[in-house]
């Protein structure tokens, strides 16, 4: 999986276009049923726990900043041995590309941020 750029309307994965809020999982894109970070709820992550191979972190991009989810919601993954990691969406990107070019087993969790489009890189989660 790797996210090669963003836009307010959504994402492009693996050179396919995504709509709106999507969850990333090792191998498959799907949609993401939340309007904003206030929408997440232990529910809208109950994908990440149900798969195989076990998810280590689910990367969360809350749009053009970094907004704080809710503390039952990041307890229920903890207990469940998921590492939560809340960016703004850009940075949930890079950082996401980053983990995944890492070899770890990674998820994300992305709303596309208001604005122009721009392109990831491994380089800028580097940085």
């Amino acid at each position: 999986m790797y996210i090669d750029s963003y836009n307010s309307r959504g994402f492009m994965i693996n050179g396919n276009r995504v709509l709106g809020p999507c969850a990333l999982l090792p191998h498959s894109v799907v949609q993401w049923n939340v309007g904003s970070h206030q929408d997440i709820t232990e529910d809208s992550f109950s994908l990440f726990w149900l798969l195989e191979p076990r998810i280590e972190i689910v990367v969360v991009g809350t749009g053009d900043r970094t907004e704080r989810l809710q503390s039952q919601v990041l307890q229920a993954m903890r207990q469940r041995g998921i590492a939560v990691e809340v960016q703004d969406t850009p940075n949930a990107c890079a950082t996401f590309n980053f983990l995944c070019h890492e070899g770890r087993v990674t998820g994300a969790a992305l709303i596309p941020p208001p604005g122009g489009t721009s392109h990831t890189s491994l380089g800028q989660a580097a940085q």
